[in-house]
């Protein structure tokens, strides 16, 4: 095994190779094609840019987590056989089914019912190779909850992808939480640091084109391969995350998940909210987001993407704060976190109630 010094080398080398890979295949992308995704040219467009850019993210995105797939027994020959466990290959399953599944809706714009159907089976997926919450003593209660998990995931994601950057920035900041979780908490996996790298990798390298003004969308076969890997990220570091004393605590269970989590899933709260209370479907996209919002009450497109940022930085050092410095779970950092989580979600709310589209 590799010596800490010899690993952040490792690690390090990973990325910046992966970076550059990645650069160059959204380059090449860029010259190749500027259609995928694109549907409609002569009509107003329910994302909030004005104009048609092709979707090519997401084929990045699944190209490089392939290759991270691939690396892993090259870079730690004595663990290649690792990489054949169930739950990778459930992984691997599930998010190139999520990954064909936009694919085929960024293409032929698909019916909502197949891309739920769709959505399931990736949850099942994970779940017959041995990824599921871990919560409830009744198992079906803990395979309900993780089909649940996985496909508001999912749908959270491709909802957050309204803007440029946002998507992008806030799923590094997921998986970099992630890659906290394994060195804080262990056990060191170099399996799951080598996709988590790999992924932060190729996402910085698509922020470069998907940065305001952005050049390129991650499509629906961006937010869906993500939505799957980040689901999975949250249930094996997150929702079964032992405490550092090795405890099993509900409330750390449910709020370490929420923390990592937290902008995705108050977005798709807030959104589903106001559009019930209008009588309208949560699933028909429109421009009443909170990241819409944030743009009424005056920010450009570039500081709407910082602020997301921001938070969402907070909420990983707020996480780690919780795996590294809370041995004994207490009611008092039940309610500190609970508070923080209902504040954010309060102001994004309120500020959706006060500001309207070009006011």
């Amino acid at each position: 095994m590799y010596s800490g010094a010899q690993l952040f080398l490792i690690f390090s080398g990973l990325f910046f190779a992966a970076l550059v890979f990645s650069l160059l295949i959204f380059s090449v992308f860029m010259r190749f094609a500027r259609t995928l995704g694109i549907r409609e040219r002569d009509h107003m467009l329910v994302r909030w840019s004005s104009s048609s850019k092709p979707a090519f993210g997401g084929i990045g995105f699944f190209i490089l987590f392939l290759v991270s797939f691939t690396l892993h027994g090259v870079i730690f020959p004595g663990e290649a056989r690792q990489v054949l466990r169930p739950e990778l290959l459930g992984l691997l399953a599930a998010t190139s089914l999520g990954f064909l599944m936009g694919l085929a809706d960024d293409a032929y714009n698909t019916r909502p019912l197949l891309k739920f159907i769709a959505q399931v089976l990736c949850a099942v997926l994970l779940i017959v190779s041995g990824t599921f919450i871990d919560l409830f003593e009744a198992q079906w209660a803990n395979m309900l909850l993780t089909v649940l998990w996985v496909v508001g995931m999912m749908n959270s994601i491709n909802m957050l992808d309204n803007m440029d950057g946002i998507t992008t920035s806030v799923s590094i900041t997921i998986l970099a939480a992630g890659c906290m979780a394994i060195m804080v908490s262990g056990p060191f996996d170099p399996a799951y640091m080598v996709l988590m790298i790999g992924t932060i990798a190729a996402l910085f390298g698509f922020l470069f084109f998907n940065w305001n003004p952005s050049r390129m969308f991650m499509g629906d076969a961006g937010s869906q391969f993500l939505g799957v890997f980040l689901a999975f990220v949250g249930i094996r570091f997150f929702w079964n995350a032992p405490s550092p004393l090795g405890a099993w605590e509900a409330e750390r269970q449910i709020l370490a998940p929420l923390m990592v989590f937290l902008l995705p899933i108050v977005d798709t709260t807030v959104v589903s909210i106001n559009r019930i209370s209008r009588g309208s479907s949560p699933f028909v996209g429109g421009r009443d987001h909170t990241t819409h919002h944030l743009s009424y009450a005056g920010l450009s497109d570039a500081q709407v993407a910082l602020t997301f940022i921001g938070i969402s930085v907070l909420n990983v050092f707020l996480t780690f704060v919780m795996f590294k410095f809370i041995a004994v779970w207490q009611n008092m950092h039940t309610i500190f976190y609970v508070t923080y989580a209902l504040v954010v979600f309060g102001t994004l709310f309120a500020l959706t109630r006060r500001t309207k589209a070009n006011a």
